[in-house]
């Protein structure tokens, strides 16, 4: 079975923790003595080429170091922050794992990571961008180091945009669309595209409700105060985004299941041909390649009074009772080193967080001519975007935003109502 990130995103077969069956990959670190302080326990889910990636780095971080050991516990992602809640809970958690941005706050707030402070050299936190460094900290502190980044950009149909004769599409970002130009596409195609089809689908479905927060990015919004604490999103900037993201339903613009809590995803509609856009992260590239029967391209997202996007992909972390800290956060060092963070984002279509990297620029194995539309596309995002979204009470957050937008794009609760409901909900959420 050839097992891809819409796969375990939509929900792939449950198999035992140790192994993603039928994947071609089994777990490694067999025969290792993994109580051992010698050896590393490190659990992830992944991709095939993502498994791939990160045992290459394991081998030559093991050459390296001779005598050290990292065992590669690979999960299935339905099963991953159960098993690690319950190890947690248990007092004995892997020594590493990888966490999602918006998941990463949660676990630093409750103390258990471990504050890598003491074991990095000053000046380590210049190996990153702004916005990678800003997403692992938590009080001032880094308790993880960024691994990568993805961002969403907009994927669109050529044959469909032919149809409607858009064939002025934004190849630098300094001429992305506007707010306003991205609706004049949307309105040319839904006036050209035949009954059932539509001009666009969001990927905000489930805990992807955080990429809706990149609407309120470009009007120059927050939903959290400076002090990481307070409401914020109740402004100027909030009644635009929801406006706006509102008007995708009320103009039929994209599918009427294209909301947060719906069961189909935003990749499902437009490989269906069902859509003409989609926004989606650089992930999506090699499904795309391997799986559309249509000629696609990418552009960048639509900016307002700035451009923003998205701060998606993971974090590594060690836990505070790691049996050997020190070997933990050699570990993190060498995962985020040039050669290691280069080989895994380019075989993996996703986007490196070091400064360097962002600078020369990487070239994906499959579709390299896209890597520089997401490269740009993630350049967008300010480190005051993810520092908010690193907040310890992103998860309680996120429900918020989930029950309140869909009720937006219902047209049950007007605006006003809806940006209240959710200032009220993430003063609950952060007041403890």
């Amino acid at each position: 079975m050839a097992f891809t990130r819409r796969n375990f995103l939509i929900g792939a077969g449950l198999g035992a923790p140790l192994a993603l069956a039928g994947c071609g990959f089994a777990p490694q670190g067999a025969g290792t003595d993994d109580s051992s302080p010698d050896t590393l326990m490190f659990t992830t889910w992944g991709t095939d080429a993502e498994l791939a990636g990160f045992q290459r780095s394991i081998d030559r971080f093991e050459a390296a170091n001779e005598g050290k050991k990292v065992a590669l516990n690979s999960v299935p992602y339905e099963q991953m922050f159960t098993n690690i809640d319950a190890q947690l809970q248990a007092g004995n958690p892997p020594d590493v794992f990888r966490v999602p941005y918006y998941t990463f706050g949660s676990y630093a707030g409750r103390a258990q990571l471990l504050n890598l402070s003491e074991y990095l050299p000053d000046g380590f936190s210049d190996r990153f961008t702004e916005a990678a460094w800003a997403a692992v900290q938590s009080e001032g502190s880094p308790y993880g180091l960024p691994h990568h980044t993805d961002t969403s950009a907009i994927f669109y149909n050529k044959d469909l945009f032919d149809s409607a004769g858009i064939s002025d599409v934004p190849t630098e970002l300094a001429k992305s669309w506007t707010w306003d130009e991205f609706e004049g596409v949307m309105k040319t195609l839904k006036a050209k595209l035949p009954d059932g089809k539509y001009p666009f689908a969001y990927n905000w479905q489930g805990n992807g409700v955080t990429r809706w927060l990149s609407w309120l990015f470009e009007a120059d919004g927050r939903f959290l105060a400076e002090n990481l604490t307070d409401p914020a999103i109740n402004s100027e900037a909030g009644r635009a985004a929801v406006d706006y993201t509102k008007n995708f339903f009320a103009r039929k613009y994209v599918p009427a299941n294209d909301t947060i809590k719906s069961s189909t995803y935003a990749s499902d509609s437009f490989s269906s041909e069902t859509v003409a856009m989609v926004s989606s992260g650089a992930f999506a590239i090699p499904d795309n390649e391997e799986n559309l029967g249509f000629a696609w391209g990418a552009t960048f997202s639509p900016r307002n009074k700035r451009g923003a996007s998205d701060f998606g992909g993971n974090a590594l972390v060690a836990t505070a009772k790691a049996k050997n800290p020190e070997l933990a956060a050699s570990f993190l060092d060498f995962m985020t080193g040039e050669e290691s963070m280069r080989d895994f984002c380019q075989s993996s279509s996703l986007l490196p967080t070091r400064r360097d990297l962002v600078e020369k620029g990487i070239e994906f194995k499959t579709r390299p001519e896209l890597a520089p539309i997401f490269i740009g596309q993630a350049s967008t995002v300010r480190a005051q975007d993810s520092a908010q979204v690193a907040s310890p009470d992103m998860s309680k957050i996120i429900s918020v935003l989930q029950d309140n937008l869909d009720k937006a794009f219902a047209g049950s609760t007007s605006t006003a109502d809806t940006l209240q409901a959710i200032s009220d909900g993430i003063a609950r959420a952060t007041s403890g």
